[in-house]
Order: C-alpha cells, then sequence, then structure tokens
C-alpha cells in the first residue's frame, strides 16, 4: 500500500493504493474508493515508486505569491471534531457561507457547490458551532470531500 499527495488546480488529493491486481488498481481517494484500470502494461506495487519520490518535485515547485486582493488562505483549515458535512457530489465551491465558531442551525446552508453548471445549497445536518473549515471558494472537491464539521 502507497500514499501519495497531489495538489491539482490548487485542490489536494490524498491517493492511497490499496492493492493492484492485473489492469485494475483498488486507489482510495481523499476518503472515496475507487477500482482504477491500468491501460498498457499491468503493474505490481514494487512497480510503484516510493511516496517521498512522487511528493518531492511538487514540494520543489515554488508557493505562488498571494496578492493583496486574494482571499485570505486561513479561512480553510482542518476538520475540527464533530459531524462531517461531505459534498454530495464533484463539483467547484463558489461560496463557503460559515465560519469556524459559528453557530449553525440544522437545514442552515453553509456552503455552495457548483456542479455541472448548477449551484447545489450544502446545509448543516444538526445545530452546533462549525468546529472546522476545510475548503475555500475555488476549490474542487469530489463526492465525499468533508467541507465543514459541526460540533
Amino acid at each position: 500500500m502507497r500514499t501519495y499527495s497531489y495538489n491539482v488546480n490548487g485542490a489536494q488529493y490524498d491517493v492511497t493504493i490499496e492493492s493492484i491486481q492485473g489492469q485494475v488498481a483498488k486507489m482510495n481517494v481523499n476518503g472515496v474508493l475507487f477500482d482504477v484500470e491500468i491501460l498498457g502494461t499491468p503493474l505490481t506495487e514494487g512497480d510503484l515508486p516510493e511516496a517521498a519520490a512522487a511528493v518531492a518535485p511538487a514540494a520543489a515547485a515554488p508557493a505562488p505569491t498571494p496578492t493583496a486582493a486574494a482571499p485570505a488562505p486561513a479561512a480553510k483549515g482542518a476538520a475540527g471534531a464533530g459531524t462531517p458535512i461531505n459534498a454530495p457530489l464533484p463539483g467547484v465551491v463558489t461560496k463557503v457561507l460559515v465560519a469556524a465558531g459559528q453557530a449553525v442551525k440544522k437545514g442552515e446552508t453553509v456552503v455552495v457547490l457548483e456542479a455541472m453548471k448548477m449551484e447545489n445549497n450544502i446545509t448543516a445536518e444538526c445545530d452546533g458551532s462549525v468546529t472546522g473549515v476545510c475548503v475555500a471558494a475555488g476549490d474542487s472537491v469530489m463526492e465525499g470531500t468533508t467541507l465543514v464539521t459541526i460540533g
């Protein structure tokens, strides 16, 4: 089992290759399982690069310099303790309507997610306080990605 981290268009993806059998790799991408068909020559786990080698080139690339007009990156943080509010489908976050520490009621919109040119209101599943905001406007997310946690 190998784990890799990738940054694609500003969105981070943690990929774990669970197993490889013939032409199919079982992969966990940000907590969502996929069966991925390998095209070409079949691979074995021994053919995969070491995780450190896969991450090193991304770390060596210079980080983009934020401009004064860019939103503060502090708005996006780690998941907190509590109930995770997950993306029901893949899309792009267009608005984050809550901040850490904010009180929310069940049914209140916490994130707006654009998918297939439609805006989807993602709502709180319970009453409580926001313990973590894991995304920012402009982030691309996969189905099952934690957007916000409520404790």
